[in-house]
């Protein structure tokens, strides 16, 4: 059995129509939205709506961590008192916060139907942290599968998903709380591949060495890899990993990598 795994890939649909070749299953970890390319800020849903002058600015605050002063700016972006503004978007409540919403989700869907449709059959699914969990259902295919706190046999072995992320300072479209992630996980039960978005609650594989920061993981992960023991625990999340891969216990912990720059998956064989 031979099935490739990708995580964040974040609107590089190119590569994904191509991820699950020589496959029998591909297994997505989410992050699959390209809000602002760090890299080329002139790709991504923000410099399409206010420019790459209003994305750099945006990046070099989240990037200093600065991280008021980034909401303060887009707040004016969509007030119209920047570059790329939209007249009547000067709010979150009303009909300002109404326009805004639909631009936003307008641009949402744009993404999602494309990458929607490079997904293989068959395709196993999660949420990342900066995805849009009611909008897909209106794209996954019928070949695709999406899980989140629920489990699917691939192969003999049974794999378990775990979707979304944990409260940050970047206040991303799914986070949920720590007592909510933990009830997810908890309802997995056996698995022998646990698959998130995010890492286990452990230093190295949670530390981004580009970035220079801790990102989330979880404590529920962690316990779950050392009282379930699966043969592998697979997440994303972390684009440039202190630690890509570490054994705690029988289990592998694997981080598959950033899909978006490498555009190759990590492929598991049994």
């Amino acid at each position: 059995m031979r099935v490739h795994v990708v995580s964040d890939v974040h609107g590089n649909s190119r590569d994904l129509a191509a991820a699950g070749d020589g496959a029998d299953a591909l297994v997505c970890l989410g992050d699959l939205l390209l809000f602002v390319d760090y890299a080329d800020h002139t790709r991504g849903i923000l410099p399409d709506l206010f420019g790459a002058g209003n994305a750099s600015r945006y990046v070099a605050l989240r990037t200093a961590r600065r991280h008021e002063e980034a909401r303060a700016l887009m707040a004016g972006l969509w007030a119209g008192d920047g570059e790329g503004g939209e007249d009547g978007a000067d709010g979150e409540d009303g009909a300002g916060g109404g326009r805004r919403a639909a631009l936003l989700e307008e641009a949402v869907r744009r993404q999602y139907a494309e990458l929607f449709a490079a997904f293989p059959t068959p395709t196993y699914a999660t949420y990342g942290n900066v995805d849009v969990p009611r909008l897909w259902p209106e794209y996954a295919a019928g070949g695709t599968t999406v899980l989140d706190g629920g489990t699917a046999e691939i192969g003999g072995w049974r794999f378990g998903f775990v979707g979304g992320g944990l409260p940050s300072p970047m206040r991303t479209p799914y986070e949920v709380d720590e007592e909510t992630y933990a009830a997810k996980v908890a309802a997995l039960g056996e698995v022998d591949v646990l698959c998130s978005h995010i890492p286990p609650l452990v230093p190295e594989l949670c530390y981004d060495t580009v970035a220079r920061r801790f990102e989330r993981g979880s404590e529920a992960l962690l316990e779950a890899v050392r009282a379930v023991r699966p043969r592998y625990a697979l997440f994303g999340h972390v684009h440039q990993p202190l630690v890509g891969r570490m054994r705690i216990g029988r289990t592998e912990c694997v981080n598959v990598g950033h899909f978006k720059a490498t555009g190759r998956p990590w492929v598991l064989e049994w």
